[in-house]
Formats: C-alpha cells, sequence, structure tokens
C-alpha cells in the first residue's frame, strides 16, 4: 500500500514539480534514499538476494515518476504520536471497506 500510496500522490503532479513525500515506510524511502532501484535495474530488477523485486508493476512507474520530478524523501515512526503521520493512518483505516 505505501508503494501505490506514493504512485498516486506523483501522478497529479505537473511535470518537473519539487515535492517532499513523508512516509512511514523504510522500504519506500530507502529505496531512493539508498538508489536500490539503481541496482534493481542493472541487474534485470532482481534484489541482493538475486531474487525478483516483489511489486516491480508498481515500482516500474514511481521510480519513472521520481526520476521526472523533484522528489526528496522522509521518514517518520508510524504511530508515534506525529499529527499528520496519524490521520493519514486514520484515512487509510475508515477507507477499509467493512
Amino acid at each position: 500500500m505505501e508503494i501505490q500510496a506514493v504512485l498516486e500522490a506523483l501522478k497529479v503532479l505537473a511535470d518537473g514539480a519539487a515535492v517532499h513525500v513523508m512516509s512511514d515506510s523504510t522500504y519506500v524511502v530507502n529505496c531512493f534514499r539508498d538508489a536500490w532501484y539503481v541496482r534493481w535495474q542493472a541487474n534485470g530488477w532482481r534484489n541482493s538476494q538475486r531474487k525478483p523485486v516483489a511489486n516491480a508493476d508498481l515500482w516500474r512507474p514511481l521510480i519513472e515518476l521520481v526520476t521526472t520530478h523533484e522528489v526528496t524523501f522522509g521518514w517518520v515512526r508510524g504511530h508515534s504520536g506525529d499529527p499528520m503521520n496519524d490521520l493519514v493512518d486514520q484515512l487509510a483505516v475508515a477507507a477499509i471497506p467493512r
């Protein structure tokens, strides 16, 4: 879900827009902070264990958007009292069909 959330948010940006993405997902943040995606692409979409990268169908368009916009990433601990992170979590839970 975290990958999809960033993907959908970036889809609505104008070309070349600058945005700072805050996420409680170290997977998402570290992918871009540590440029994991560069190695994935070079290794034929295989991770460091030589296994296929999970969610490559989401990562590919997300990487394209990140590289066409001015995107920076920051990490926030989830469920730690950060007002915006708590709000987003409440919205996500409320959106789950019952």
